[in-house]
């Protein structure tokens, strides 16, 4: 489901990432990936791809950073229960054993059982133009909706939702959004939303109408203060934000006490396709061990930093 890491105020991970998936120029082979978006990272360290313009969710095991394996998808872009189109996020639902797919393009969020022999998934969400999902403790579902600018939560099979974020239309007030991309929700059932038009990232409180601005939101820029389109977002225990400050090809965090300029803990050297560069960042995460995963999208590939 999700990771709470635990790595201290002064943490630092290593400048040049090392890829573990991809890297190998866009393409459908199995060593390739394609404009992918969305990740999610397993306690052994097996890394799941949305695979954007392979229609694809690829997995990618620990000890083979050579070739991924074909998960879900792969029978190219359709609307089929055994397809997928322009998939942008993925988690799993250990209870189930299976995987949770925005399968953006189809505006639907599906479910696809991890046991070997599934040939295709099941429509758990329709008529839902989704990006991000995020999933709480107690097995909801959380899903952004960039045609709606908002955020709902689902209890798993059940149709009806709650909306937990935005839904005043397109703006830039505290109870709107802009494009919303990826989530994250914490144990409280607080909800952090990259709100990518406007430049920011937003924490909702449970139950709460408003929202507040915790990152950004000083318009578009370099500046230590700005965020130029925020993509993955990573909240840990003490409450430090990470941003995947996408078109400024950086990482950043931003601390609990200092909302008002985060600092850059990786990238931040300029567009590039180098160990120590991005070309347009999206889907982020950790590992338990505190390693950083972040997906280089027009690198086709992901890289991972190590925690010193």
């Amino acid at each position: 489901m999700f990771r709470y890491i635990n790595s201290p105020a002064n943490a630092t991970w290593a400048q040049q990432g090392v890829t573990i998936a991809g890297g190998h120029g866009a393409g459908s082979g199995t060593n390739q990936l394609s404009w992918p978006q969305g990740l999610f990272v397993d306690d052994d360290q097996t890394v799941i791809i949305t695979d954007f313009l392979n229609h694809r969710i690829i997995q990618w095991n620990k000890d083979d950073t050579t070739n991924g394996k074909v998960v879900a998808g792969g029978n190219g872009q359709g609307n089929r229960l055994n397809q997928l189109n322009q998939p942008t996020d993925v988690l799993i639902d250990r209870e189930t054993g299976s995987l949770i797919i925005c399968d953006w393009g189809n505006r639907r969020v599906v479910q696809w059982s991890r046991r070997s022999g599934t040939t295709q998934g099941k429509i758990l969400i329709d008529d839902i133009k989704c990006w991000g999902l995020a999933m709480d403790e107690q097995r909801y579902l959380y899903v952004s909706d960039t045609g709606k600018h908002e955020v709902r939560r689902y209890q798993l099979g059940e149709k009806n939702s709650t909306l937990v974020a935005g839904g005043n239309g397109s703006g830039d007030g505290l109870n709107q959004l802009n494009r919303p991309r990826y989530l994250f929700v914490d144990r409280q059932q607080n909800v952090y939303v990259s709100d990518r038009n406007n430049q920011r990232v937003m924490k909702w409180n449970k139950g709460t109408k408003e929202g507040r601005v915790i990152a950004g939101g000083q318009g578009e820029g370099t500046a230590l203060t700005q965020l130029y389109y925020a993509y993955g977002i990573f909240v840990d225990i003490l409450g430090t934000l990470y941003v995947a400050d996408s078109l400024n090809h950086r990482v950043m965090r931003w601390t609990q006490g200092d909302k008002k300029q985060g600092t850059v803990i990786v990238g931040g050297h300029g567009q590039g396709a180098g160990a120590n560069q991005f070309n347009c960042l999206r889907g982020l995460s950790f590992d338990r061990h505190g390693n950083l995963y972040v997906v280089d999208e027009n690198n086709h590939r992901v890289q991972r930093f190590s925690i010193k």
